[in-house]
């Protein structure tokens, strides 16, 4: 276990890394499904490189380096790199492409992009938003790419330098809310520790664990939740670039895992292949289940042998203030607050709190230093919007019980939230009015068709008089433009949209009225790539 888990000066992943490395030395760290993998002291090493490359590159610390990268080695060694140079990751989604792409690039003014030969082609057309970025490097890469092979790390020089603070802004990651673009949340190192200090804690991860993550490290839950707890525990993973439902038990019993993580689609799709002889045949002792559904927590536990199985609710911005307990069956909650956090409930409309059993929004405030983001990048009146009243407003409306347990109700936020994104509504519209014959878009949520599922997207759309739209035409214009996440399930044409006395689009009324006889299904018409 780390040594510096009582001393928050040293709450940032340098610090841990440099430690392990010392300590276990060429203990294995991370292997990837297909084989490969990287010990505690090569991801020292291999850091220490690839931050001698950027720094020879012109890199320094605090700059904003993005990357671009699918989950594995090189995704690792990136950040890793970025840490220990001291300068700021700007973790992309590796779905992103068009204006979902353009927007975190502009908005964060990157001076180095790490990105996969695989994504290069997505960057065609973004000179603009690009303006920033001095040097690329391209990871993956068979033949000399537009820009330099990232395996230049391989021969630079190891860079000697202080490690970064605590304080220090370690990554801006970017997530969605009520209106407007995605906002890039500024994590500072105790923020980012604290994620993975969260699981230790609560599940009790030990070096003895072995962690099984198959949710995108471009996630706070697949980083620096389920690796961050593996580095602070000096515990051992297995990591899978894309989660496959059925390949699951199969990856649990090569790898002998004991905790992974799962999200509310995630635990849908696992629990919805065929029952099997083979469901126990794990060493999974431990489960972190987000949302924790009802049948889903019956199921973990009755048919495949999983004696805890903990809820947890948290946001980019907030980390994780509320787990389940060890010992504490409360299915349907998202657990209780972590000590490290104060949770209360209030009238969204005065912020005082209501009683137990009462509905209110959720509010956080950390206990500890720079435990919760910094703020959002170049966004000073959100940043303040957010915290008004010295508590961070989630939108998220929820009731907690007499003995502290919470249960999230619903968003009182416009904001989507599918197959573990939080996505901006602002941007669905925007690209689907880009197809001829759109007058207006209004995307919204409704309930998924699998229970536990989060959301499903559908989209009001308003032809122009004169026009008709092809639906099978708007499916293949919105596969081609948008991450697969964000892709709208149902679309219904209506003759206009819903308004207040003040012309806006009253998406209240729109999701209460849900999916109608009318509703086109786009995946039963053109299923989603």
């Amino acid at each position: 276990m780390y040594s510096g888990l009582s001393d928050q000066r040293r709450w940032t992943f340098p610090f841990v890394i440099e430690e392990q490395a010392a300590v276990l030395g060429d203990a294995p760290f991370v292997t990837m499904t297909t084989g490969e993998g990287i010990t505690y002291r090569q991801l020292r090493d291999d850091a220490a490189q690839v931050a001698g490359m950027l720094a020879a590159a012109g890199a320094r610390a605090g700059d904003r380096i993005a990357l671009m990268l699918p989950s594995g080695l090189d995704f690792l060694r990136a950040w890793a790199g970025i840490g220990r140079l001291g300068a700021t990751a700007v973790i992309l989604n590796s779905e992103l492409t068009g204006a979902f792409l353009a927007h975190p690039l502009a908005d964060s003014a990157p001076s180095v992009l790490i990105v996969d030969a695989q994504y290069v082609s997505r960057l065609d057309g973004l000179d603009a938003a690009m303006s920033s970025v001095r040097k690329i490097f391209v990871a993956g890469a068979d033949q000399r790419p537009a820009g330099d092979m990232f395996d230049r790390w391989r021969s630079a020089t190891a860079l000697n330098a202080p490690l970064p603070g605590a304080a220090d802004i370690a990554c801006i990651m970017y997530t969605s809310g009520t209106t407007g673009a995605p906002k890039g949340v500024l994590m500072p190192h105790a923020h980012c520790f604290l994620f993975g200090l969260g699981v230790v804690e609560n599940l009790g991860v030990t070096a003895d664990d072995h962690y099984y993550v198959c949710l995108p490290l471009s996630h706070a839950n697949g980083l620096l939740m389920q690796l961050g707890a593996t580095l602070i525990a000096g515990a051992t993973a297995t990591v899978r670039e894309r989660f496959s439902a059925s390949g699951w038990l199969s990856d649990l019993h090569r790898s002998g895992a004991t905790v992974t993580n799962t999200l509310g689609a995630i635990s849908a799709f696992v629990i919805a292949q065929p029952p099997g002889g083979r469901d126990r045949n794990h060493k999974l002792r431990a489960i972190a289940s987000a949302p924790n559904h009802p049948d889903h927590d019956r199921i973990w536990r009755e048919r495949f042998g999983i004696a805890e199985v903990l809820g947890g609710y948290g946001m980019t911005e907030i980390n994780i203030p509320l787990y389940g307990r060890r010992g504490e069956a409360r299915p349907g909650t998202c657990g209780r607050p972590y000590e490290r956090f104060e949770v209360r409930i209030a009238d969204p409309a005065t912020d005082i709190p209501v009683g137990p059993g009462e509905v209110g929004e959720i509010l956080v405030r950390p206990c500890v230093p720079y435990g919760f983001m910094a703020g959002y990048l170049g966004l000073p009146d959100r940043t303040v919007e957010a915290w008004r009243n010295l508590w961070f407003h989630t939108g998220d409306a929820g009731r907690m019980d007499a003995d502290g347990y919470v249960t999230f109700v619903d968003r009182i936020k416009d904001c989507i939230r599918r197959r573990g994104e939080n996505i901006s509504a602002t941007d669905i519209e925007r690209t689907l009015a880009e197809l001829p014959g759109v007058k207006e878009v209004a995307a919204f949520a409704v309930p998924s068709d699998i229970p536990g599922g989060e959301d499903e997207i559908m989209c009001a759309v308003v032809p122009h008089a004169d026009g008709q739209i092809d639906p099978a035409a708007l499916a293949a214009h919105a596969r081609a433009r948008m991450p697969r996440y964000a892709q709208p399930r149902y679309i219904e044409f209506l003759t206009d949209l819903p308004r207040t006395g003040t012309e806006k689009v009253k998406k209240a009324d729109l999701r209460e009225r849900g999916v109608t006889v009318a509703t086109l299904d786009l995946q039963a018409l053109l299923p989603m790539g």
